[in-house]
């Protein structure tokens, strides 16, 4: 049987067409805001918050290592349909690090909100980043031959993939969260009133639903996606969670079937359209865009309910994720190159168990290679320079 070849991550096309639909909602994002607590690069004392990042950045690799491997999968057999589900499955880690980046950011800057610190910390933090790291991905197309030489010396395509976070698939949320570091203190004074969570759920569901209609029927903004608008649901909740976040542990033990129940039921009505979403299939863009937001809203949630719960874990467990979640933003920027080079070398192909296993190998090289050289780099200036941290 042939395998099917999807195109490249560099060149996915937007499917289907319509101006509400973007590649960029395929795509998977850095860390929060939160501050590693960390001795020499040694945590001593890991949060909740190390716990969620932890979790979601494994989230990220896997998604995205099961992209590549969709694309060497044969159709209709067991394995191309795993991987299908697997990929739709994990499709939360964007709204879930907007909403934890909302969480953290809302409880400092309601503690100490100095605008001068605030933003230049988000200048040298969040912006240089974005723009080193674009201009190293821009380079490393080319170097790979994935877009002509020409690209770097076009203005037009700067503008383009600086404006819309193109330079690689996974950039735009860099742009994302240079967006939402000016929405949250925009968000204090309703924070100061500590919204209850199911409130700020349906305020922040009307919000989206009223920008969802305004975009697609004034501003045509055409990589939506790629934008602060799209997130305002995850932004809203993680405001109100951030402002009450002390409550937060008794509030996930009182809730938390429920909240479980309600993911579930988001799920269940999501995954048939998202699985129509990445076969190609005609939707209604509405409908896709609103149970996306349902499902990965009320995930972030409950991730961060799980990640208060794992806490209880035994000290290995929770140093090896807590580490993983502490050096999440360089896994995230570097893991796509890797993938890369791995899929170059040697795509992933044999009986299914080798399949498996190749695919496993990639996750692991991915996932491990960047979080060791940030290990190698923690508290150096190179690690100031190249990761903003």
């Amino acid at each position: 049987m042939t395998q099917t070849r999807f195109p490249p991550p560099a060149e996915q096309p937007r499917l289907p067409e319509d101006p509400d639909f973007s590649a960029d909602a395929e795509g998977l994002i850095p860390p929060s805001e939160a501050e590693p607590a960390s001795t020499g690069g040694v945590p001593h004392k890991l949060t909740a918050i190390d716990l969620f990042r932890g979790i979601t950045i494994l989230e990220v690799v896997a998604h995205h290592t099961s992209g590549l491997a969709l694309r060497y999968a044969v159709p209709d057999t067991l394995s191309f349909m795993l991987l299908q589900l697997i990929n739709r499955t994990l499709h939360f880690a964007v709204p879930a690090f907007v909403f934890l980046s909302a969480v953290v950011l809302t409880r400092s800057l309601l503690k100490n909100f100095r605008p001068g610190r605030y933003f230049w910390r988000r200048l040298t933090r969040g912006a240089w980043p974005y723009l080193l790291w674009s201009a190293l991905y821009m380079g490393w197309y080319v170097w790979t031959g994935q877009r002509p030489a020409s690209t770097l010396t076009d203005p037009d395509k700067w503008l383009f993939y600086l404006q819309y976070g193109k330079a690689s698939y996974h950039l735009y949320f860099l742009l994302v969260a240079l967006e939402v570091y000016l929405v949250i203190p925009l968000l204090l004074p309703l924070a100061r009133r500590r919204p209850p969570i199911v409130l700020a759920l349906l305020l922040g569901a009307a919000l989206q639903l009223g920008i969802y209609l305004l975009n697609r029927s004034v501003l045509r903004v055409p990589y939506p996606a790629s934008t602060v608008l799209w997130y305002m649901l995850p932004i809203t909740v993680g405001m109100a969670v951030g402002a009450r976040l002390d409550d937060f542990p008794a509030w996930w033990r009182k809730y938390r079937l429920v909240l479980i129940a309600a993911a579930a039921t988001a799920y269940a009505l999501y995954l048939p359209q998202a699985l129509a979403y990445v076969r190609g299939e005609p939707l209604n863009p509405m409908v896709y865009s609103g149970l996306s937001w349902a499902y990965t809203t009320l995930m972030a949630l409950t991730v961060l309910g799980v990640a208060y719960s794992l806490q209880r874990l035994s000290r290995r467990w929770r140093v090896g994720l807590g580490t993983i979640g502490m050096f999440s933003l360089q896994i995230y920027l570097i893991h796509p190159a890797i993938l890369q080079t791995l899929e170059r070398l040697h795509s992933p192909g044999g009986d299914p168990l080798v399949f498996a296993l190749t695919t496993l190998g990639y996750f692991l090289l991915a996932l491990l290679l960047p979080a060791m050289l940030a290990l190698l780099l923690v508290d150096t200036r190179l690690s100031k320079f190249i990761f903003g941290r």
